[in-house]
């Protein structure tokens, strides 16, 4: 199979970041996890750890470009491009990027994964193949303390998640890291359909089934002789969601 032409190792990495970026937005519409102009996908842009890229406030994800994207610090000024960035962003995004080396952090407010978060136990349970995968994985914060206005509260929440690529804010949301754009999106993606699925069942009444410790441990080790490693699955599933966004929302790599 064919890699896509707008992922490739011989690309600018500012301009690839851009477009994976834009995508990601965009992508974030077809998979209903956006609230139109609202919460915030940042990267790290390539060769510095103290600017992020960032749609502008104001756009609506189904319309972001490569070309929209700013580039902004932590004291929130823009560096380049037109636009501003969105406060919350800048005081969570900024010093998650900083503490915990995450190039790309997506926070969301997305429907299912929310409603876990509404619940008084909202902890994610390995209670099927794709959750396993989770497991040990999710940072949980418990205490919603209103609006991120300041840097502190970003710090306090990199605290938090620390080594763990995945933070559930009770009565909030959810923040994903990553390396990369498409490792990121992969497991936002994920995540939504891991929490929807157990909103479903909890719905039931019934216990659920869950899988042993010994289960988990298989299901995360890396398979002998894989003919996919983890990071080539990822490339495989940002190319393939890219192709969707090529039929059903060009425009984007603009």
């Amino acid at each position: 199979m064919s890699v896509h032409p707008l992922i490739s190792p011989t690309a600018d990495p500012v301009r690839e970041a851009r477009i994976h970026l834009a995508a990601a937005h965009r992508l974030a519409v077809l998979h209903e996890l956006e609230e139109g102009i609202d919460n915030h996908f940042t990267v790290t842009v390539p060769g510095r750890d103290d600017r992020y890229l960032i749609l502008p406030f104001g756009l609506h994800w189904s319309e972001a470009r490569a070309s929209d994207m700013i580039v902004f610090d932590e004291s929130g000024r823009t560096i380049e491009g037109e636009g501003v960035v969105e406060l919350s962003a800048q005081c969570i995004h900024a010093p998650i990027h900083r503490i915990c080396g995450a190039r790309v952090v997506m926070h969301t407010l997305q429907t299912w994964a929310l409603a876990l978060n509404m619940l008084k136990d909202n902890r994610l349970l390995p209670a099927s193949q794709t959750a396993a995968f989770y497991y040990g994985h999710v940072a949980y914060d418990d205490t919603y303390a209103g609006t991120a206005d300041f840097i502190e509260e970003g710090e306090r929440l990199a605290g938090v998640i620390g080594s763990k690529h995945v933070l559930f804010m009770k009565n909030h949301g959810v923040l994903v890291t990553g390396n990369t754009v498409a490792q990121a999106y992969r497991r936002l993606y994920k995540l939504e359909r891991v929490c929807r699925a157990q909103v479903l069942a909890l719905s039931t009444g019934k216990p659920l089934e869950i899988l042993s410790d010994e289960i988990v441990a298989q299901v995360q080790a890396p398979p002998v002789n894989d003919r996919h490693p983890r990071a080539e699955r990822e490339r495989l599933f940002f190319e393939a969601m890219m192709r969707i966004l090529d039929r059903e929302m060009p425009g984007y790599a603009e």
